[in-house]
């Protein structure tokens, strides 16, 4: 024992001696690094050709520095710490519209103004053309300096000159600048069925409030199912998430575990508030977008087998950043743990190696582990949140990808415009609908413009043809593909017939957004949403539900 015992202290010395040298050397390294960059910078300031700015080549050595890391480690310098904070609150300081560049017009136009924001209040409309702000003429810049002209501080005042193209006047409003702050929970409302349903995009601070008003007021409404739809929500405040999940679950439970390398990013976030149900079925609609808080929502209802999760696999965010302030009013956006989530697992999909100049690593499914919900289904680690039921989205036909991009002709920006200025009032949101005369205007409009698209189906047969000529076999073919390249010929006016609802649904959505406002182009979406129809039908059957949720149940 005595020898052991001696053995033991010998190794243990060693350890720490080992340790303590990596300490060394690697201070050592840091040291010799930063003293060379010192260097290198102060003889290119003082020997290099031309003038250099301090500001912009040292600020590219930052950003390759932290492009090694990974994408969620960000500096910020003084002149964009504005962004930062926008980030974390979702609040700025502007008019509240969005702006776009109108391809045809040459000109930045207003899109779509924000519900209740002064762009709204004043009566700028989708499709205004911007032509000044103040002295400045603003019909030869880009959009990002129109929309930096719009911003500055709350309570400031300007005089902004647009053009209205369904009248062709010119027009000017003055409009006073003030916080804002995007919707962060643009509509809920209630389904067939006594199924409540929340729309959330963002988890900002205070977003936790609202979503228990909202939540509240769907139970008073009836609701005895709840639909929560995170599909497009990239994340934002964990503590606004912990908040929103323990709603549903009780007090004192442990939902998060982050660790990193110093002891202050290795906490625990517990639920710390009485819930308000515990029991009402609830479905959560996710998808590739689905990140970081969003899924630490649904992947924490998953391991507590409180809630259905639908859709397609999430992004696979699992990583905690920590803003730090740095000198000279600067920031640094610094990823310094990993979370985990109740079952025990982490769902970040990338491994970020930063050996080599650093590169990305895919986890393969094979690698993954398995752990277990509270009900004891499995789930696996790594890739983000797989949905306990998958339904992928429909497939966007070509054509409406193309006449709804901004970089084509904007034949149905266009009509959107003119169709507002036709119709100084529209059906409720949830009712509204185009009729045939006004698809057939349209789809005129869109012949007569001389529109055209890639054909995906021609290019292919394109390169069949090169490939069949290659192997000799397109002498004997050539009546087989002459018929195909006539069927597969380009028709626009057939084509939208082809895909009449899908572009229906499109102009209904844009049209609704122009008269209420993001809220209302949500709820018109809604009617073509098969995903929240699968949502519906599961929380109207309880066997299915309780199914999906039982233990030993694996995909």
């Amino acid at each position: 024992m005595k020898k052991l015992f001696l053995a033991l202290s010998f190794f243990g010395a060693l350890a720490t001696g080992g340790a303590a040298q990596s300490a060394k050397n690697h201070n050592f390294e840091v040291a010799k690094n930063l003293d060379l960059f010192n260097n290198i910078y102060k003889n290119l300031d003082l020997m290099y050709v031309d003038t250099i700015s301090p500001g912009e080549v040292i600020g590219n050595g930052i950003k390759a520095m932290l492009r090694s890391l990974d994408p969620y480690t960000e500096y910020y310098p003084e002149e964009k710490t504005k962004e930062l904070k926008m980030m974390l609150t979702g609040k700025y300081a502007g008019v509240g519209a969005l702006i776009r560049y109108h391809q045809r017009l040459k000109r930045v136009v207003v899109d779509e103004p924000y519900a209740g924001m002064p762009a709204a209040e004043v009566g700028l409309k989708k499709g205004d053309i911007i032509l000044q702000i103040d002295d400045t003429v603003m019909t030869d810049k880009s959009v990002s300096y129109v929309s930096n002209s719009l911003r500055g501080d709350a309570g400031t005042s300007f005089v902004l000159k647009i053009k209205r193209p369904s009248t062709g006047k010119e027009m000017k409003f003055k409009i006073t600048r003030r916080t804002i702050k995007l919707p962060e929970l643009p509509y809920y409302g209630m389904r067939e069925n006594g199924v409540g349903y929340i729309n959330f995009n963002s988890f900002t601070e205070g977003s936790a409030k609202d979503m228990r008003r909202a939540f509240i007021d769907l139970k008073k409404q009836g609701a005895t199912g709840l639909v929560l739809d995170l599909r497009g929500n990239g994340g934002g405040s964990l503590a606004e998430a912990i908040d929103i999940i323990n709603m549903w679950v009780p007090k004192g439970l442990v939902l998060v575990e982050t660790k990193g390398k110093l002891k202050p990013a290795n906490k625990e976030y517990k639920t710390r508030l009485e819930p308000i149900d515990t029991v009402m079925p609830i479905v959560v609609l996710v998808n590739g977008e689905t990140a970081s808080s969003s899924e630490i929502t649904s992947g924490s209802l998953q391991d507590l087998d409180r809630g259905v999760i639908l859709g397609t696999r999430t992004y696979g965010k699992g990583l905690v950043q920590m803003p730090i302030d740095l000198p000279y009013n600067a920031n640094l956006k610094v990823t310094t743990s990993k979370y985990y989530i109740p079952s025990g697992r982490c769902i970040q999909a990338i491994n970020y190696k930063h050996s080599g100049g650093g590169y990305t690593e895919h986890i393969a499914d094979s690698l993954t582990r398995a752990f277990k919900t509270k009900n004891g289904r499995e789930v696996r680690d790594g890739g983000g949140i797989k949905p306990d039921v998958e339904v992928k989205p429909d497939t966007m036909p070509n054509i409406a990808i193309y006449l709804d991009r901004l970089d084509t002709m904007e034949v149905m920006f266009d009509y959107v415009v003119d169709y507002i200025a036709k119709h100084p009032a529209i059906a409720p949101a949830g009712t509204f609908r185009i009729t045939d005369a006004d698809f057939e205007e349209f789809k005129q409009r869109v012949v007569g413009s001389g529109f055209s698209y890639d054909p995906v189906s021609e290019k292919q047969l394109e390169e069949l043809v090169k490939v069949a000529k290659f192997e000799g076999y397109y002498d004997d073919a050539k009546a087989e593909f002459d018929a195909l390249a006539k069927k597969l010929k380009h028709d626009v006016a057939r084509d939208m017939e082809r895909n009449r609802q899908t572009l229906c649904e499109m102009l209904e959505q844009d049209i609704v957004a122009a008269y209420y406002y993001q809220q209302g182009a949500i709820e018109a979406g809604l009617n073509h949403d098969k995903l929240l129809k699968k949502a519906v039908e599961i929380l109207g059957n309880k066997q299915e539900y309780a199914r999906l949720l039982a233990p030993g149940l694996t995909d």
